[in-house]
Protein backbone atom coordinates (compact mmCIF):
# COMPACT_ATOMS: atom_id res chain seq x y z
CA UNK A 1 0.00 0.00 0.00
CA UNK A 2 1.08 3.80 -0.74
CA UNK A 3 -0.05 6.43 1.87
CA UNK A 4 -0.04 9.76 -0.21
CA UNK A 5 -2.06 12.54 1.48
CA UNK A 6 -3.34 10.71 4.70
CA UNK A 7 -2.31 13.19 7.37
CA UNK A 8 -3.17 17.17 5.59
CA UNK A 9 -7.12 17.13 5.55
CA UNK A 10 -9.62 16.15 8.04
CA UNK A 11 -12.24 13.35 6.60
CA UNK A 12 -16.19 14.20 5.51
CA UNK A 13 -17.11 12.85 9.31
CA UNK A 14 -14.31 14.70 11.09
CA UNK A 15 -15.77 18.03 9.31
CA UNK A 16 -19.34 17.04 10.34
CA UNK A 17 -20.43 16.51 6.58
CA UNK A 18 -19.77 17.92 3.09
CA UNK A 19 -19.66 21.51 2.88
CA UNK A 20 -17.82 24.58 1.05
CA UNK A 21 -13.85 23.62 1.49
CA UNK A 22 -14.66 20.10 2.78
CA UNK A 23 -11.95 17.84 1.61
CA UNK A 24 -12.85 14.39 0.22
CA UNK A 25 -10.69 11.88 1.23
CA UNK A 26 -10.27 9.06 -1.53
CA UNK A 27 -8.31 5.72 -1.58
CA UNK A 28 -7.77 3.38 -4.46
CA UNK A 29 -7.78 -0.11 -4.93
CA UNK A 30 -6.43 -1.51 -8.59
CA UNK A 31 -4.12 -4.42 -9.08
CA UNK A 32 -2.38 -2.61 -11.76
CA UNK A 33 -0.30 -0.28 -10.25
CA UNK A 34 0.22 2.05 -12.92
CA UNK A 35 -3.55 2.48 -13.14
CA UNK A 36 -3.93 3.33 -9.70
CA UNK A 37 -1.16 5.40 -9.36
CA UNK A 38 -2.12 7.77 -12.57
CA UNK A 39 -5.79 7.96 -11.19
CA UNK A 40 -4.50 9.32 -8.31
CA UNK A 41 -2.19 11.80 -10.15
CA UNK A 42 -5.32 13.26 -11.39
CA UNK A 43 -7.68 13.06 -8.71
CA UNK A 44 -5.19 15.24 -6.77
CA UNK A 45 -5.72 17.89 -9.17
CA UNK A 46 -8.91 18.25 -8.17
CA UNK A 47 -9.29 21.11 -4.84
CA UNK A 48 -12.31 19.01 -3.09
CA UNK A 49 -10.17 15.88 -3.07
CA UNK A 50 -7.45 14.38 -1.52
CA UNK A 51 -6.00 10.93 -2.40
CA UNK A 52 -5.03 9.67 1.16
CA UNK A 53 -4.23 6.07 -0.04
CA UNK A 54 -3.56 3.31 -2.66
CA UNK A 55 -3.44 -0.37 -2.77
CA UNK A 56 -3.69 -3.52 -4.74
CA UNK A 57 -6.66 -6.23 -3.32
CA UNK A 58 -5.78 -8.58 -0.74
CA UNK A 59 -6.40 -8.07 3.40
CA UNK A 60 -2.94 -7.21 4.07
CA UNK A 61 -3.50 -4.44 1.58
CA UNK A 62 -6.63 -3.31 2.55
CA UNK A 63 -6.26 -3.73 6.75
CA UNK A 64 -3.93 -0.75 7.14
CA UNK A 65 -5.86 1.23 3.80
CA UNK A 66 -9.07 1.32 5.71
CA UNK A 67 -7.28 2.99 9.30
CA UNK A 68 -6.88 5.97 7.41
CA UNK A 69 -10.49 6.78 7.10
CA UNK A 70 -10.81 7.29 3.56
CA UNK A 71 -14.38 8.69 3.29
CA UNK A 72 -14.53 7.16 -0.67
CA UNK A 73 -13.12 3.72 -1.79
CA UNK A 74 -12.75 3.11 -5.34
CA UNK A 75 -12.18 -0.66 -6.24
CA UNK A 76 -11.51 -1.32 -10.01
CA UNK A 77 -14.35 -3.66 -10.89
CA UNK A 78 -12.33 -5.07 -13.60
CA UNK A 79 -10.22 -6.98 -10.88
CA UNK A 80 -11.29 -10.82 -10.76
CA UNK A 81 -11.60 -10.36 -6.49
CA UNK A 82 -12.69 -6.69 -6.89
CA UNK A 83 -16.55 -8.12 -5.71
CA UNK A 84 -15.14 -9.73 -2.66
CA UNK A 85 -13.01 -6.60 -1.49
CA UNK A 86 -15.81 -4.31 -2.21
CA UNK A 87 -17.47 -7.43 0.26
CA UNK A 88 -14.53 -6.87 3.20
CA UNK A 89 -14.86 -3.21 2.81
CA UNK A 90 -18.29 -2.87 3.50
CA UNK A 91 -17.92 -4.95 6.97
CA UNK A 92 -14.40 -3.66 7.77
CA UNK A 93 -15.19 0.17 7.09
CA UNK A 94 -19.21 0.52 6.92
CA UNK A 95 -18.65 4.07 7.12
CA UNK A 96 -16.99 4.23 3.85
CA UNK A 97 -18.76 4.63 0.81
CA UNK A 98 -17.54 2.28 -2.23
CA UNK A 99 -17.30 3.26 -5.51
CA UNK A 100 -17.14 0.96 -8.44
CA UNK A 101 -14.96 1.55 -10.98
CA UNK A 102 -14.48 0.11 -15.03
CA UNK A 103 -18.53 -1.02 -14.56
CA UNK A 104 -19.96 -2.32 -17.39
CA UNK A 105 -23.15 -0.08 -18.60
CA UNK A 106 -25.45 -1.86 -21.46
CA UNK A 107 -28.12 -3.31 -22.33
CA UNK A 108 -29.57 -7.13 -20.34
CA UNK A 109 -26.49 -8.65 -19.40
CA UNK A 110 -24.13 -5.96 -19.34
CA UNK A 111 -26.10 -4.31 -16.36
CA UNK A 112 -25.18 -7.53 -14.29
CA UNK A 113 -21.68 -5.09 -13.51
CA UNK A 114 -23.88 -2.77 -11.50
CA UNK A 115 -25.90 -5.28 -9.98
CA UNK A 116 -23.03 -7.28 -8.53
CA UNK A 117 -21.50 -3.96 -7.48
CA UNK A 118 -25.07 -3.08 -5.62
CA UNK A 119 -24.90 -6.32 -4.27
CA UNK A 120 -21.74 -6.17 -2.88
CA UNK A 121 -21.72 -3.15 -0.81
CA UNK A 122 -21.01 -0.47 -3.98
CA UNK A 123 -22.87 2.52 -3.42
CA UNK A 124 -22.37 4.03 -6.67
CA UNK A 125 -20.27 3.17 -10.05
CA UNK A 126 -18.16 4.60 -12.77
CA UNK A 127 -19.13 3.56 -16.25
CA UNK A 128 -15.80 2.44 -18.19
CA UNK A 129 -16.88 5.72 -20.71
CA UNK A 130 -17.13 8.11 -18.15
CA UNK A 131 -14.83 11.05 -18.14
CA UNK A 132 -12.79 12.07 -15.45
CA UNK A 133 -15.50 15.17 -14.67
CA UNK A 134 -17.97 12.05 -14.18
CA UNK A 135 -15.85 10.58 -11.87
CA UNK A 136 -15.53 13.43 -9.36
CA UNK A 137 -19.15 14.18 -9.78
CA UNK A 138 -19.78 10.72 -8.70
CA UNK A 139 -17.55 10.96 -5.65
CA UNK A 140 -18.92 13.93 -4.43
CA UNK A 141 -22.52 12.44 -4.57
CA UNK A 142 -21.46 9.29 -2.98
CA UNK A 143 -20.01 11.19 -0.08
CA UNK A 144 -23.25 12.85 0.34
CA UNK A 145 -24.82 9.44 -0.13
CA UNK A 146 -26.52 9.91 -3.05
CA UNK A 147 -26.08 7.89 -6.53
CA UNK A 148 -25.51 8.65 -10.17
CA UNK A 149 -27.34 6.37 -12.84
CA UNK A 150 -29.30 5.66 -16.00
CA UNK A 151 -33.01 5.10 -16.46
CA UNK A 152 -32.40 1.88 -17.56
CA UNK A 153 -30.41 0.86 -14.40
CA UNK A 154 -32.30 2.57 -12.06
CA UNK A 155 -34.77 0.38 -13.50
CA UNK A 156 -32.58 -2.51 -13.48
CA UNK A 157 -31.74 -2.24 -10.07
CA UNK A 158 -35.82 -2.02 -9.22
CA UNK A 159 -35.99 -5.43 -10.45
CA UNK A 160 -33.53 -6.68 -9.11
CA UNK A 161 -35.06 -5.64 -5.39
CA UNK A 162 -38.36 -6.74 -6.48
CA UNK A 163 -36.76 -10.30 -7.31
CA UNK A 164 -35.46 -10.17 -3.93
CA UNK A 165 -38.17 -9.72 -2.04
CA UNK A 166 -40.18 -12.46 -3.87
CA UNK A 167 -37.18 -15.03 -3.30
CA UNK A 168 -37.53 -14.14 0.12
CA UNK A 169 -41.41 -14.81 0.71
CA UNK A 170 -40.66 -18.28 -1.53
CA UNK A 171 -38.44 -21.28 0.39
CA UNK A 172 -36.07 -19.05 2.34
CA UNK A 173 -33.13 -22.05 2.83
CA UNK A 174 -32.89 -24.25 -0.15
CA UNK A 175 -31.51 -27.03 1.90
CA UNK A 176 -31.92 -30.13 -0.87
CA UNK A 177 -28.15 -28.36 -1.68
CA UNK A 178 -25.62 -31.18 -0.58
CA UNK A 179 -22.84 -30.27 2.58
CA UNK A 180 -19.99 -29.80 -0.05
CA UNK A 181 -22.04 -27.69 -2.38
CA UNK A 182 -23.21 -25.67 0.52
CA UNK A 183 -19.20 -25.31 1.43
CA UNK A 184 -18.66 -24.11 -1.93
CA UNK A 185 -20.85 -21.29 -1.87
CA UNK A 186 -19.43 -20.26 1.03
CA UNK A 187 -16.64 -20.01 -0.63
CA UNK A 188 -17.47 -18.65 -3.85
CA UNK A 189 -18.94 -15.49 -1.24
CA UNK A 190 -15.59 -15.00 -0.26
CA UNK A 191 -14.41 -14.14 -3.68
CA UNK A 192 -12.91 -17.34 -4.77
CA UNK A 193 -12.78 -18.55 -8.02
CA UNK A 194 -13.39 -21.75 -9.36
CA UNK A 195 -9.65 -22.89 -9.24
CA UNK A 196 -9.05 -21.36 -5.86
CA UNK A 197 -12.21 -23.38 -4.49
CA UNK A 198 -10.71 -26.28 -6.00
CA UNK A 199 -6.73 -25.27 -4.79
CA UNK A 200 -8.89 -24.86 -1.63
CA UNK A 201 -10.83 -27.54 -1.45
CA UNK A 202 -7.70 -29.81 -3.03
CA UNK A 203 -10.03 -31.70 -5.68
CA UNK A 204 -10.38 -30.94 -9.33
CA UNK A 205 -11.19 -27.78 -11.12
CA UNK A 206 -13.67 -29.92 -13.38
CA UNK A 207 -15.11 -31.46 -10.06
CA UNK A 208 -15.86 -27.84 -8.70
CA UNK A 209 -17.51 -26.49 -11.84
CA UNK A 210 -19.82 -29.89 -11.84
CA UNK A 211 -20.72 -28.60 -7.81
CA UNK A 212 -21.32 -25.03 -9.40
CA UNK A 213 -23.48 -26.44 -12.44
CA UNK A 214 -25.36 -28.43 -9.88
CA UNK A 215 -26.00 -25.66 -7.73
CA UNK A 216 -26.99 -23.22 -10.37
CA UNK A 217 -30.14 -26.21 -11.27
CA UNK A 218 -30.95 -26.29 -7.98
CA UNK A 219 -31.52 -22.84 -7.47
CA UNK A 220 -33.11 -21.86 -10.86
CA UNK A 221 -30.43 -19.35 -11.61
CA UNK A 222 -28.14 -18.71 -14.41
CA UNK A 223 -25.19 -17.04 -12.85
CA UNK A 224 -23.24 -17.30 -9.68
CA UNK A 225 -24.21 -14.01 -8.50
CA UNK A 226 -27.56 -14.73 -8.31
CA UNK A 227 -27.52 -17.70 -6.33
CA UNK A 228 -25.12 -15.82 -4.24
CA UNK A 229 -27.58 -13.27 -3.71
CA UNK A 230 -30.35 -15.59 -3.16
CA UNK A 231 -28.47 -17.46 0.05
CA UNK A 232 -27.66 -14.64 1.36
CA UNK A 233 -31.31 -13.08 1.41
CA UNK A 234 -32.53 -15.62 2.97
CA UNK A 235 -29.66 -15.68 5.81
CA UNK A 236 -29.84 -12.50 6.86
CA UNK A 237 -28.81 -12.95 10.22
CA UNK A 238 -26.08 -15.18 9.79
CA UNK A 239 -22.64 -13.69 8.86
CA UNK A 240 -21.35 -14.36 5.01
CA UNK A 241 -18.76 -16.90 5.09
CA UNK A 242 -18.93 -18.89 8.16
CA UNK A 243 -18.43 -22.48 8.34
CA UNK A 244 -21.94 -24.48 6.82
CA UNK A 245 -20.65 -27.22 8.45
CA UNK A 246 -22.12 -25.62 12.43
CA UNK A 247 -25.18 -25.57 11.13
CA UNK A 248 -26.93 -28.39 8.79
CA UNK A 249 -29.75 -25.60 7.23
CA UNK A 250 -26.62 -23.33 6.40
CA UNK A 251 -26.63 -22.63 2.30
CA UNK A 252 -22.70 -20.91 1.71
CA UNK A 253 -22.97 -19.26 -1.69
CA UNK A 254 -22.58 -19.74 -4.93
Amino acid sequence: MVILGASRVRSVSQAGGVGQGTVIRVAIVADIRLYREGLARVLERQPNISVVATAATGDGALAPLLQLGPDVILIDKAMPDSLAAMRRVAVAAPGAKVVSLSVREGEGEDDRDVLASAEAGAIAYVPREASLEDLVAVIECAVRGEAVCSPRVAGALLRRIAALATDGRSDRVPAHLTNREREIMGLIDEGLSNKEIAKRLRIEVATVKNHVHNILEKLQVHRRGEAAARVRAALPRRAVGSDPRADPARVGEG
